[in-house]
């Protein structure tokens, strides 16, 4: 099942656990505004190339529409409007005044030069900026995207309608970004567990960790695991796997990563195969990559007992049915990795204020915002006699169903 129809999926179960009407049932699964373009660029050989880019913009009842851009091969017009509607539901889930919202161009970063990937990302922020905006629609970056990135959609965008620092998030310090952005999804992946953890009596210094990606999210997770005594037995990324039984020294292996630009020969573990990592021996399984990694043909190997989902759309609906069976606990995407989006908003408060704020505020709100979205979950969970995610889900979309027909859907 694709990523689409497993997110309307588990939007329509949410409404039937809610009742919602029919009619709003079918408004708020329907996209806002869906833009595709053409991208021409001229590449330092002097050839022309072409690119399609893609910005989904799904709802707009509770604040401006919010979501990342994303450079990857396989970004097409089914994957970003499942991640702008998961969008939609998540800056609902964590109490954010957003929308949803997600982009992407389909291209392969790393066959760019960064002057190719300047000119590419410049063309779609002016084929696009009449569509995006402060109060309308904020851009992030996502996978294959960074701050850099940011800077040049920022600078391109601000040509057309003055300096606008918070038209986007993730940017520099020195354009406007705010403190603790780059760790935020992973510092919020890691407040996340600590509120499900504690649910169960339990704590991360006590139980061993597998972490699939060691990207940004990845990395800052583990780092951050690693601090707080808990033990990580495996890690991966696209250049490759590692155990360790005795726990993987982190900051060392991000130092190794850092020279090499690979996980493999490093003197602290052991390689293995990419894929046993998903089904590795550990209590707390952490994907922090693609989506769709966990599903029917590995799930009932799985033995952690909690899956925290940092990746967006990780588990397919069919693992997540055998993960259920199997009394694994799962903490949903649209919880567990809001973390960036929140520190998203505390940067777009920032910028629209002109006041930042330290980084020890940020990460104390973060915590804050976290820990009470864990709770309101919870509360969910209890009226609906429901698992977490449909807890989540539950939350989101009740409060995007609120909004909508408080601002006179009906008339």
């Amino acid at each position: 099942m694709n990523a689409l129809a497993a997110t309307s999926r588990n939007f329509r179960n949410a409404a039937r656990l809610l009742g919602l009407d029919s009619k709003i049932e079918k408004s708020l699964l329907i996209p806002f505004r869906e833009i595709k373009v053409e991208c021409t660029i001229p590449k330092d050989d002097g050839t022309l190339v072409s690119y399609i880019g893609f910005r989904v913009q799904h709802d707009n009842a509770r604040g401006p529409m919010k979501g990342g851009i994303r450079y990857h091969p396989e970004v097409d017009p089914d994957e970003v409007n499942a991640l702008a509607q998961l969008m939609t539901w998540k800056t609902a889930v964590a109490n954010i005044p957003y929308g949803g919202a997600k982009g992407g161009i389909g291209c392969t970063p790393r066959d760019l030069s960064k002057t190719e990937l300047e000119r590419l990302t410049r063309v779609f922020t002016q084929k696009i900026h009449d569509l995006i905006g402060i109060h309308t629609d904020v851009p992030a970056p996502d996978m294959g995207t960074n701050a850099q990135t940011m800077a040049w959609i920022l600078d391109e965008y601000s040509k057309f309608h003055g300096h606008s620092p918070a038209v986007v998030t993730g940017k520099p310090i020195d354009l406007g970004g705010s403190l603790g952005r780059e760790a935020a999804t992973g510092r919020g992946v890691v407040f996340a567990t600590e509120a499900l953890l504690a649910e169960y009596g339990k704590s991360i210094k006590d139980l061993t960790f597998a972490i699939q990606g060691f990207g940004n999210v990845g990395s800052w997770a583990a780092k951050l695991i690693h601090e707080r005594g808990g033990k990580i037995i495996a890690v991966s990324d696209i250049t490759g796997a590692i155990k360790n039984p005795n726990g993987i020294d982190i900051p060392e292996l991000s130092k190794h990563k850092e020279t090499t630009g690979s996980l493999l020969n490093f003197d602290g573990g052991d390689a293995i195969d990419p894929n046993e990592l998903l089904v590795h021996e550990c209590d707390v399984l952490i994907p922090c990559a693609l989506g769709g990694v966990l599903n029917r043909e590995n799930a009932a190997s799985v033995k952690a007992k909690f899956i925290v989902e940092a990746a967006n759309h990780p588990t397919d609906p069919e693992a997540d049915e055998i993960l259920s069976k199997k009394g694994v606990v799962i903490l949903p995407d649209i919880y567990a990795n809001a973390g960036g989006v929140t520190v998203s908003y505390f940067e777009w408060v920032q910028n629209i204020q002109g006041f930042m704020w330290d980084e020890e505020k940020v990460n104390i709100e973060l915590q804050r915002y976290m820990t009470q979205a864990f709770q309101n979950i919870k509360n969910m969970c209890k009226t609906h006699d429901c698992n977490l995610r449909m807890g989540a889900f539950t939350l989101g979309v009740n409060r995007v169903a609120r909004a909508t027909l408080l601002r006179g859907w009906e008339a």
